[in-house]
């Protein structure tokens, strides 16, 4: 109900916003003299608009590090800042799902585009216990995040045509990136014993990477963060930890350690030692200026955490 009554009441400082931009939006735009404005939910999407759209780009994510997306509600500032854009990109797939009627709405006034909903249908995972809906966290098999982000680059050259060259140098220059990117975790996925590559996180974040890159993927919680761990999850997973015998187990960025630490000590309670094997970042990238603040170095972080852990913990 609580969420009901925010969605009613979000709509309704939202409306006149849109309202009083709806003319300008529907018309052709020039963005000969000027930047095109940008708004981005997640840090990995507004890392690949500055990547194919560099300084024809001015642009700013609604969700900065350490934030969880599944949970994330709109500001008024957030509203203030859509209502002044010329595109919105955002994951789709119900990954922002408090957010998903208020992208819906403003599909109609401005152009409004969901990256992962550009995706082809059989290259989605829908595991049984999403009951229903589509994995939403694609950027976590690199080969298919290339995929979802071409509709930026399709996006931006077809708003700024002008401009097209630009935005096609960028674009090629990123896919190389990208490419090599995914080579470098099939390399480091490879110096890991294939019945040895058993990744066990906080929530079911990594599915995509599991499928791309050969390991097997045990989450707490499931595809949102929304619901906690329950005593029966900790302990079936505890179970299977120790069966297995399996050295680490990772903490993520933008969800609370509680869980991981609770499901450490009920291992360690059946006399089997794990080790927290360090901290993935999943639904958000590290601060800026860091490492782990870009899309790239983000994914190159986990793959070294989680093969150094695994394979520490097999000496």
């Amino acid at each position: 109900m609580r969420n009901f009554l925010f969605m009613g009441l979000l709509t309704l400082f939202l409306m006149p916003h849109l309202l009083c931009t709806s003319q300008s939006d529907s018309g052709t735009k020039d963005f000969s003299q000027r930047q095109i404005r940008v708004v981005t939910t997640t840090g990995m999407i507004a890392d690949a608009v500055k990547n194919v759209g560099g300084e024809r780009i001015d642009v700013i994510a609604l969700m900065g590090p350490g934030v969880d997306p599944h949970l994330y509600k709109a500001s008024e500032g957030d509203v203030n800042r859509m209502s002044g854009a010329d595109i919105i990109f955002y994951n789709g797939l119900h990954l922002e799902g408090k957010m998903t009627e208020i992208f819906e709405r403003l599909r109609n006034r401005k152009t409004t585009v969901a990256i992962g909903e550009k995706i082809q249908k059989q290259d989605l995972l829908a595991p049984p216990e999403f009951e229903g809906n589509y994995d939403p966290h694609i950027w976590f098999d690199v080969s298919l995040w290339l995929k979802a982000i071409s509709a930026i680059y399709e996006t931006l050259t077809e708003m700024d045509s002008t401009h097209r060259q630009i935005y096609s140098d960028n674009f090629n220059q990123y896919q190389s990136e990208l490419t090599d990117l995914h080579r470098y975790v099939l390399e480091r996925a490879s110096q890991v014993q294939p019945d040895q590559r058993v990744l066990v996180t906080a929530h079911d974040a990594f599915n995509y990477f599991g499928r791309a890159y050969g390991f097997e993927v045990r989450g707490l919680q499931g595809i949102s963060t929304a619901t906690e761990a329950g005593t029966a999850d900790i302990q079936n997973l505890a179970e299977f930890i120790v069966a297995r015998r399996i050295p680490a187990i990772f903490v993520e960025s933008s969800v609370p350690p509680r869980s991981i630490e609770a499901l450490k000590a009920a291992v360690e309670s059946r006399k089997f030692n794990v080790r927290i094997g360090g901290n993935l970042f999943s639904d958000a990238m590290g601060d800026a200026g860091t490492p782990q603040g870009n899309y790239v170095g983000m994914v190159r972080h986990n793959i070294d955490t989680i093969v150094n852990a695994l394979l520490s913990g097999n000496q």
